[in-house]
């Protein structure tokens, strides 16, 4: 399964963790996907994605 947005491609990114005692460790931070029907395709989008189609559809309106 794909954790990538279908829109902009957005993914997961690396992130350090760190201890009481200063020691790092890494690990993944994943976005926010929601699954979606768009135009009677399913996609994955992020909900960063899905807030500006959002503004989009009520700006044609």
């Amino acid at each position: 399964m794909s954790r990538r947005c279908d829109f902009c491609l957005r993914g997961p990114t690396k992130m350090t963790t760190r201890s009481h005692s200063n020691i790092a460790s890494r690990r993944w931070v994943f976005i926010n996907l929601q699954p979606k029907t768009i135009d009677g395709k399913g996609v994955k989008i992020c909900t960063r994605c899905l807030k500006t189609q959002a503004k989009k559809m009520s700006a044609k309106s």
